[in-house]
């Protein structure tokens, strides 16, 4: 999935650069866009009890960006095994400079515990399963 965001003012430091930190937020911004596009949205997982904890993120940071840049955020879902879940993210500026690449792991969890999806929530489940990159598409 494609996502795009607009650097805020509010993002960057003293010279106009964008913290490192707000990364991991446009990766937030880009999975909560995602699960809405599959119709699995926070909101309604948050309503069944569910929350979606991360479990590691990782960021390779190739190029600044500054207010008033538009980064494309390009999401994959690499894995999903019903318990786990592995997205990466290419952010890109509008002239094609990689800025960042990265990737999260997630899991969901219900009172505490670990939920298996495929198991729990089958119809869920399945709404995640045309997502999953295959090998050509990494």
């Amino acid at each position: 999935m494609i996502y795009k965001h607009k650097v805020q003012y509010y993002e960057t430091d003293a010279m106009r650069i964008v913290h490192h930190s707000n990364y991991i937020r446009w990766m937030e911004e880009t999975r909560v866009a995602f699960l809405d596009e599959i119709e699995v949205p926070m909101q309604m997982l948050e309503e069944m009890g569910l929350v979606c904890p991360v479990l590691s993120v990782s960021c390779d940071y190739q190029h600044m960006t500054v207010f008033g840049d538009t980064v494309t955020i390009e999401a994959k879902l690499e894995e999903f095994s019903g318990v786990k879940m592995l997205v990466s993210y290419t952010m890109t500026l509008p002239d094609g400079r990689v800025c960042c690449k990265a990737q999260s792991k997630h899991c969901f969890m219900k009172d505490g515990r670990i939920v298996n999806f495929k198991k729990k929530y089958p119809e869920l489940y399945e709404k995640f399963l045309p997502e999953i990159c295959t090998s050509e598409e990494k």
